[in-house]
């Protein structure tokens, strides 16, 4: 690969009753008087897409720096190479704003975000946004176009941990380069289709479907639905829909939160990974 540092594999409803291990995705008045994101530390430059007709699949791991599940890649991995992905690998602080950024050029079929994500609230404590983390940290300095267009916002995981950039829909809809091609999107993360924004702005910018949980989330309870839903829609091929509910009535709602995986938008249910990729 080329900059991107891929690597190849060998082988919420509202937030519930309690602060999420995830993070609070504070707002700070910082340049914009909204939250604002992190700063980058590594160049990523799109790889060049494979022959016509190679499947590939990318795992997002910016959890890798502080909660890394070597089990879960591996599982994972296997699952997708053995449908016929080639599976692209990039973990803790390869996970930038320039990396998000330049994501759809590497043309990638089925993308997993096992990475932080929350609601970006007003000072009122409105919910207005969802934001996913970078492993960047946070500086006044750095993307202040991206900053004052309300692209990127502050984000930490708890108050023991430093400030990162996090990206939300204006983000994805105004400074990820080129388009997806019907790419499957996996969010691992927080709340993430407990708003539609970033769904949306996913499916605008060319994915075909979007999964995420609809409310907070425990690590290890997605750790472990996860790997289900995969070999639900590659071994098993079923449909969105089917693995969906198929992973719900095995794994349940996450046992603490009470989140629920969903899938956006809602005509895609009757449709497989195969159907949907090769649109």
């Amino acid at each position: 690969m080329a900059k991107g540092k891929a690597k190849k594999q060998v082988k919420g409803k509202p937030p519930a009753r309690r602060v999420p291990w995830f993070a609070w995705v504070g707002i700070a008045a910082a340049i914009a008087g909204i939250v604002i994101f992190v700063r980058s530390s590594v160049s990523n430059e799109p790889a060049v897409s494979g022959p016509p007709g190679e499947l590939r699949a990318a795992i997002v791991d910016q959890l890798h720096s502080l909660q890394p599940n070597q089990a879960f890649i591996d599982e994972v991995t296997a699952e997708l190479e053995d449908y016929g992905f080639e599976v692209d690998l990039w973990q803790g602080g390869e996970v930038t704003v320039d990396f998000y950024g330049g994501l759809p050029a590497y043309g990638h079929d089925l993308i997993i975000f096992r990475a932080h994500s929350g609601l970006i609230g007003s000072k009122e404590e409105r919910i207005e946004r969802t934001c996913l983390f970078t492993n960047e940290l946070y500086s006044e300095t750095e993307h202040v176009a991206q900053q004052l267009s309300d692209q990127l916002a502050m984000a930490r995981v708890d108050e023991y941990r430093p400030w990162v950039f996090g990206i939300g829909d204006e983000f994805v809809a105004r400074s990820m380069e080129g388009e997806f091609d019907d790419t499957v999107i996996i969010m691992m993360g927080c709340s993430c289709l407990y708003l539609e924004d970033l769904a949306e702005a996913f499916i605008n910018k060319g994915a075909s479907a979007y999964l995420a949980w609809d409310a907070t989330v425990d690590l290890g309870y997605v750790d472990g639905a996860t790997p289900i839903l995969v070999k639900k829609l590659c071994s098993e091929e079923l449909t969105i829909g089917e693995a969906v509910a198929e992973t719900m009535a095995e794994k349940g709602p996450d046992p603490r939160y009470g989140a629920e995986l969903k899938y956006y938008p809602a005509n895609v249910g009757s449709q497989t990974i195969a159907g949907l990729i090769s649109a």
